[in-house]
């Protein structure tokens, strides 16, 4: 007798069951990031919606001061805020293939299980990496001679820029060259915390949350400074009724859908193939709101200051 139409075999509960698994740990990894971040839920955002950053600065000159006679009225400083857009939020569609030649060699454990997770980390890793560069365009520059000036005034320019926009600044969190932050630290011990292939160390100098990276992300002598409320998680939902409409159905998982995903088996080629669609980007609102400190040391600006008169 034949089998019944419909049916639903092993192999696509298996199939199903990895996908919920992928965007689940996606989920839970960017959930945790958040937090750590302090970075308030994402956003849903549109395709096409343009990316925009902000500049706030004074109109003409500022008003007021010790001018102001006893009892008159305070005349308003007129301000302006300038957009910068970007480009479009966009969708990135990623793919990886597992041949039956791998999993006989190596087993499914190694050659299926381990791949998803070098793949889920591969794009944690593209949104963090664009965020990194995104940062280095801050406009809020700051000069130092230490290291740990570098981060007291870093933090402290953004503090008095959000003060002067009227906005509140509940964290900072900073971001610093990892060989910067040990070259500090000297034989002196402090606990780092690693997830997600971050290293951080929490409540550090002011700053809730210190990230250190490699030197790709972010150069020796340089710290970044950003208020929490100044970073936002935007995304495209892979669920949209709109690219289901194409045939094209990911699995999504919880109320917020940052990635789809799905499994097919390509029987032309014997391999598993995994495709993943999402449309993240980690933003800052106000550009000048992104402090860039560079620290040149007392010893290498003196030595400057010779030259150039000699």
């Amino acid at each position: 007798m034949a089998a019944k139409t419909n049916l639903t075999t092993a192999a696509q509960i298996t199939v199903n069951a990895r996908e919920v698994d992928f965007v689940t740990r996606f989920g839970k990894n960017w959930d945790a990031l958040r937090t750590i971040m302090g970075i308030m839920r994402p956003i849903r955002k549109a395709p096409g919606t343009k990316l925009v950053s902000y500049e706030a600065t004074v109109d003409g000159t500022l008003a007021g001061g010790t001018s102001v006679a006893e009892g008159d009225e305070i005349p308003l400083t007129k301000m302006k805020v300038e957009p910068k857009t970007y480009g479009d939020i966009e969708i990135a569609k990623y793919a990886k293939s597992v041949s039956v030649e791998a999993v006989a060699k190596y087993g499914a454990d190694v050659a299926v299980e381990k791949t998803d997770e070098a793949f889920l980390v591969a794009l944690q890793n593209n949104v963090l990496g664009d965020f990194y560069t995104f940062l280095n365009t801050g406009s809020l520059a700051v000069a130092a001679t230490t290291w740990q000036q570098g981060l007291a005034l870093a933090k402290g320019n953004v503090l008095d820029k959000f003060a002067s926009m009227d906005r509140d600044v509940t964290e900072v969190v900073g971001f610093a060259n990892i060989l910067d932050f040990y070259g500090y630290l000297g034989d002196k011990e402090i606990t780092t915390q690693t997830a997600f292939g971050l290293t951080y160390v929490q409540n550090f100098m002011g700053y809730s949350t210190l990230f250190l990276l490699p030197e790709k992300y972010i150069a020796k002598n340089k710290v970044i400074a950003v208020p929490v409320e100044n970073i936002d998680l935007y995304y495209i939902d892979p669920a949209d009724s709109d690219f289901a409409k194409l045939g094209l159905n990911y699995t999504v998982e919880g109320e917020t859908n940052l990635i789809g995903v799905h499994v097919d088996g390509d029987y032309s080629r014997a391999t598993g193939d995994m495709y993943a669609l999402m449309g993240m980007k980690l933003w800052a609102e106000y550009l000048d709101g992104i402090a860039v400190a560079t620290i040149t040391p007392a010893e290498t600006r003196s030595a400057k200051t010779v030259k150039a008169e000699q």
